[in-house]
């Protein structure tokens, strides 16, 4: 008896969402963890979120 046909996986790689890193600039992919914060994610990973750039309205905020 023939197995049947596996369906296709939902997402491929290649068709998952991608944005580019605020701090670095490459792109990169949706995660299943991300899944209810996508649109909250800026950063690639742990290293470039502690890397952060400065952002420019805090620091016209502290000057006098």
């Amino acid at each position: 008896m023939p197995t049947p046909p596996s369906s296709a996986p939902r997402y491929t790689k290649s068709t998952l969402p991608t944005k580019p890193c605020a701090t670095c600039g490459r792109p990169f992919a949706w995660r299943k963890k991300w899944s209810q914060c996508w649109d909250e994610v800026k950063y690639c990973g742990e290293k470039c979120r502690r890397n952060r750039p400065a952002l420019l309205s805090a620091e016209a905020n502290t000057r006098p």
